[in-house]
């Protein structure tokens, strides 16, 4: 692909707003779409997004609009951070305006509801003529905002679009990795928000070093053997969108999905803790529906299991330990390689 110099990021969330900046670099035009119109007047104004990144300072030619068409009209590229409950509805909508041969990168961890379809095949689906690529890693946003050292996964089976994104994102503080398993990494980023959640109630429960480990490595060994039971490359598990997102996630405060458990972990139901996270936590409905596909395809997930207990079924939040140690003694890792 030629220069890219015409970028739109959809969605103004935190993650959103920090690859707009990240694409923004190099004078590069980048149209920030989001829904309100309040935080697009904000950024015209003081350019912060206050919301969900306050005191990260946007670049000038970072240009904030809630005109969809306007912000997609003339992108080379368009990258999709939009929440997973809204996606089809608003790609449904953007792609008349959005060119064919603009590539379109999922940046949205989570499964669309009663398909089991993940974002880039949401995607594949609305718009057949355009490339898809996945964007996905251990990529806390307001870390990144901060400058700290981050990287993250480029998906595509498309060389051009993974050389393409790489150098429209990398930076001395951020570097982009490629992979081709573009259904292994983006299943990882949906899978591990579920554990981030059941690692946030151990924490808040007060659970030592060895248990919350143990919960971080199952958590690992069994959505690799879901993953691989999907149709995925188990090896993608092991890298950055796999073990690296997992430990992340399932450690920082910084995480939705661990600040929901946490919250559940002290006592507060499922419907407080969400009001008090305050953002988006992509894992509480990934649960429900990894739950029901497991029960459907007879795959064992007692993680799971135990978290959808606690969290539809009101079973108390301390027994999510014990659930993990009932049962027969397993085998460590469970998938085999091939040749």
């Amino acid at each position: 692909m030629s220069t890219i110099k015409k970028i739109c990021v959809m969605g103004g969330g935190s993650f959103g707003t920090a690859v707009a900046n990240i694409a923004a670099q190099h004078d590069r035009e980048v149209k920030l779409w989001m829904r309100s119109e309040k935080q697009v007047s904000e950024i015209l104004e003081t350019r912060i997004n206050s919301r969900y990144l306050p005191r990260y300072e946007l670049l000038p030619n970072l240009i904030p609009t809630d005109d969809l068409e306007y912000a997609c009209q003339d992108a080379e590229i368009v990258f999709v951070a939009v929440p997973s409950k809204a996606f089809r509805v608003v790609m449904e909508t953007a792609i008349r305006f959005i060119p064919q041969k603009a590539p379109l990168i999922s940046l949205t961890k989570g499964i669309e509801h009663g398909s089991f379809k993940l974002m880039s095949q949401v995607l594949k689906e609305i718009a057949p003529k355009n490339e898809i690529a996945v964007l996905s890693g251990p990529n806390l946003a307001k870390e990144i905002a901060e400058g700290q050292l981050t990287a993250t996964v480029v998906a595509t089976y498309n060389p051009t679009i993974r050389k393409t994104v790489q150098k429209l994102l990398s930076t001395p503080k951020f570097r982009v990795y490629g992979n081709p398993d573009t259904f292994g990494v983006e299943l990882a980023g949906a899978l591990k928000n579920i554990y981030a959640i059941a690692s946030g109630m151990a924490a808040a429960l007060g659970m030592g070093e060895n248990s919350r480990a143990m919960i971080v490595t199952r958590s690992l060994a069994e959505m690799s053997q879901f993953g691989q039971h999907m149709g995925a490359n188990p090896m993608t598990f092991i890298g950055l969108a796999g073990v690296g997102d997992l430990i992340v996630t399932c450690t920082s405060p910084l995480s939705r999905n661990f600040r929901v458990g946490y919250e559940i972990g002290l006592g507060h139901n499922l419907k407080q803790a969400i009001k008090m996270t305050g953002e988006t936590a992509e894992g509480v409905n990934t649960l429900r529906m990894v739950k029901e596909k497991a029960d459907e395809l007879g795959i064992t997930m007692p993680i799971v299991s135990g978290l959808y207990e606690v969290l539809y079924d009101g079973r108390d939040a301390a027994d999510i330990g014990t659930l993990l140690m009932v049962g027969e003694p397993a085998e460590d890792v469970k998938f085999q390689l091939g040749g």
